[in-house]
């Protein structure tokens, strides 16, 4: 399995863009498949301008591409770089699990 390295200033970029709540329903949308712009758009309460800004930061981030179809742009997911924010995230999961443990440890000896 090749392993992918993410710099910070792209973990940042990911962090950026999930940031936001129509980011993140775009992202849930295309995890459905391709859709294009107009698709994207149209559960949201905002402009068609506004959801192509929320794309840029998206493919900014690495997390969505856009294809040029005739006069329709279609996006696709790509989940690579969340996968690296969860790593990222990981560590802290195990963190605060083990704290837990010591503290149910502690209550646990507490009682006895």
């Amino acid at each position: 399995m090749v392993e992918q390295v993410i710099e910070d200033d792209d973990l940042d970029e990911v962090f950026k863009a999930l940031a936001h709540p129509i980011r993140r329903a775009i992202l849930e949308q295309l995890a459905g498949g391709p859709e294009p712009v107009s698709e994207l758009a149209e559960p949201h309460d905002v402009s068609l301008a506004a959801v192509s800004k929320h794309l840029h930061v998206l493919v900014d981030a690495g997390l969505v591409e856009i294809e040029k179809d005739g006069r329709v742009r279609r996006c696709y997911l790509d989940a690579v770089p969340l996968s690296a924010a969860f790593g990222w995230l990981t560590q802290y999961r195990v963190f605060w699990e083990d704290r837990l443990d010591a503290l149910a440890n502690h209550l646990e000896n507490e009682d006895q």
